[in-house]
């Protein structure tokens, strides 16, 4: 079973910037998509975000310009950096990664890191 470790949460002023990590348990490069979402309280889980093995990255309207995705596949580690962060964007932070197994699509998600904006 793969695990996703995800660390980096906490609480930032408005305006500041974090980076969130995702360490996943097997080889990153296995997995063809790495995507963040997140979710805030009383609300539905919102994807921000996704790359696709060719470098290609899709931004959701609440990620454009502010956030951003990488990948280090010699650590295994996919990453969220986050710039100019507001109030708004307080929630709990999803990292999911995907890859076919037996010819079905299979996702594993990380539990989540809280992040906390602060006015």
């Amino acid at each position: 079973q793969v695990q996703l470790v995800e660390s980096g949460g906490g609480l930032v002023q408005s305006g500041g910037s974090l980076r969130l990590s995702c360490a996943a348990s097997e080889r990153l490069l296995d997995f063809y998509q790495v995507a963040w979402y997140r979710q805030a309280p009383g609300q539905e889980r919102e994807l921000l975000l996704f790359s696709i093995t060719g470098g290609i990255t899709v931004y959701e309207d609440a990620a454009k310009g502010r956030f951003n995705i990488s990948r280090d596949n010699t650590r295994n580690t996919a990453y969220l950096e986050m710039h100019n962060l507001k109030p708004e964007d307080t929630a709990v932070y999803y990292c999911k990664v995907s890859r076919v197994e037996m010819s079905a699509v299979h996702d594993y998600w990380g539990q989540g890191t809280q992040v906390t904006v602060s006015s």
